[in-house]
């Protein structure tokens, strides 16, 4: 999956508009304009694509965080420069205050059964004997539930 994909999921899942992202953006201590939003949001046969880098799509979810749950005390977590899926999976688990239970059920709702010891795999660190690395299906997986689950009829 493509950062922009993602991006385009969590606005279409959370009906995010222009202003709202740039403001999630804020929220992580980063500014953005409408233009650039505009720009990751567009598919990627158009002429104005411009790809979501990895620090921009870590720095808009650390800014979901920061919307959904709260501003920490003290000074801002720093924005990763390399994302993979698990940490992706990671930071949405978190935004969205999700228990592990909460997880496997999302993923029910896409038609994915996983057991408990499965999913603790991918939120384990890498040099962890039974780490997983988090397939783009899983992800893509995940985000459909949360669709499922988050998006209100518009």
């Amino acid at each position: 999956m493509t950062n922009n994909d993602i991006l385009r999921r969590i606005r279409y899942t959370f009906n995010f508009n222009d202003s709202k992202m740039i403001a999630i953006f804020g929220l992580a201590d980063c500014s953005v304009t409408r233009a650039e939003i505009s720009d990751w949001l567009k598919k990627d046969d158009d002429d104005a694509y411009q790809e979501c880098s990895d620090t921009q799509l870590a720095i808009f979810l650390n800014g979901l965080i920061n919307d959904k749950r709260g501003k920490k005390e003290g000074p801002q977590h720093e924005p990763e420069q390399r994302l993979n899926n698990n940490i992706i999976f990671r930071k949405l688990k978190i935004a969205l205050n999700l228990k592990a239970e909460d997880v496997l059920e999302i993923l029910e709702l896409a038609n994915l059964r996983m057991s408990k010891h499965e999913l603790s795999a991918f939120f384990r660190k890498p040099e962890h004997k039974h780490y997983r690395e988090c397939k783009d299906q899983v992800l893509r997986k995940f985000l459909k539930g949360v669709q499922l689950k988050y998006r209100t009829n518009v």
